[in-house]
């Protein structure tokens, strides 16, 4: 669009195919990230269940473990630290009870120290064609709170994976001051082939921000089958980076003053107006509460 800023920063995404134990993954997650950094990432950003990935309640509950005695979290701390990026951990399987797990997100500073956390509101319970079937409800709590968390280069708003399919949740991380929102997830094949690209860009070009969609793909060892194709979007709409289905890095030039651009060429943000909905069915409208430091 013509606009340069001083405040350009590279962001990294870490493309994975987590499997059933943590160490593994986290051993995988922390080379990826170092690989991001060799090549010059200022922000990483890793996928959903960067630490595990298993819907079995028996298997997943001896796994994981609660947030202040989780090995992973402690270790990508200190490789954030040692590196000195912020390092953005997609989702990590955190232990609330023994009966229930958060699917949370964490950003991480340069000195380790852990500066939003996020608990993934929608719970993806679905029937797909050909017997796929989750109940993501079954083993976690959904959170109720949007987050979003200062950056050097602006505001970062957080979202989880199916989150991507409720445009009113990104549209009050943009009206909260976001200009980029983090999508990590673990699609499904089918549902990726069918909706992962549109959907990742509509919420660029609706929220004028840039997008960046770090994902879990391949074949698992649990036999799930993730779509891969880790994306960066710009606030236009245009798809400036994309992995394939294996794991691996992809990164990109982010430059912040195209937010402001897009934002003034479609101001839909300024246009929006509040409204009631009326009629037999009508049923009343979410509540969004978005948190963040000021």
């Amino acid at each position: 669009m013509g606009v340069r800023s001083d405040l350009s920063f590279t962001a990294g995404l870490v493309q994975m195919r987590s499997g059933l134990a943590p160490k593994g993954n986290l051993d995988a997650a922390a080379r990826l990230i170092v690989e991001a950094c060799e090549h010059g990432a200022d922000y990483v950003l890793t996928p959903e269940m960067t630490n595990i990935l298993e819907v079995k309640r028996e298997r997943l509950f001896a796994a994981i473990m609660p947030e202040e005695s989780d090995a992973s979290l402690a270790a990508l701390r200190e490789l954030a630290r040692r590196l000195r990026i912020f390092l953005h951990i997609g989702s990590l399987a955190i232990k609330l009870s023994p009966e229930k797990a958060a699917n949370r997100s964490f950003l991480i500073d340069r000195d380790g120290e852990i500066i939003a956390r996020y608990d993934k509101i929608h719970m993806f319970d679905v029937d797909l064609a050909g017997g796929e079937s989750y109940r993501e409800s079954r083993n976690y709590r959904p959170g109720d709170m949007a987050v979003t968390a200062a950056l050097p280069w602006g505001r970062l708003g957080l979202t989880v994976c199916y989150d991507l399919r409720f445009p009113a949740l990104y549209r009050a991380l943009a009206e909260a001051g976001s200009s980029f929102i983090a999508i990590p997830s673990a699609f499904t094949r089918q549902t990726g082939e069918a909706h992962w690209h549109v959907l990742n860009r509509a919420r660029a070009i609706e929220n004028g921000c840039f997008v960046f969609a770090a994902a879990q793909g391949g074949r698992h060892e649990n036999g799930r089958e993730t779509f891969g194709h880790s994306l960066i979007v710009d606030p236009w709409g245009r798809i400036i980076a994309e992995a394939a289905a294996e794991p691996g890095v992809v990164l990109a030039t982010i430059d912040p003053a195209l937010v402001t651009a897009a934002r003034a060429k479609v101001p839909s943000l300024e246009h929006g107006r509040r409204f009631e909905v009326v009629g037999p069915s009508a049923a009343p409208a979410h509540l969004h509460v978005v948190r963040g430091p000021a």
